[in-house]
């Protein structure tokens, strides 16, 4: 079969499967990628969450701070604790 003054379309049948299922490809990529972020918590991605004394206790632990600087640093977290409520 020629069209346009000779060139046929035959070249052009792999290259629209190929196409066609690269496009299906992407677009259930995207619907995946969208669910997966819609049903994501909000904890998930931000890193571990860890509280002021295990932060301080963690730092004791590996030689960051010594123990009259640990000791104070509970003090003061207890005393504030109290006064926030």
């Amino acid at each position: 079969m020629m069209w346009n003054g000779g060139w046929t379309v035959g070249w052009m049948a792999p290259l629209m499967g190929v196409s066609a299922v690269l496009w299906w490809v992407l677009v259930i990529a995207v619907v995946l990628a969208v669910l997966r972020w819609w049903r994501m918590p909000p904890e998930v991605g931000a890193g571990p969450r860890q509280d002021a004394r295990q932060v301080l206790d963690v730092r004791f632990a590996r030689g960051e701070i010594d123990a009259e600087e640990y000791a104070a640093r509970r003090r003061t977290m207890a005393g504030s604790a109290g006064s926030a409520e």
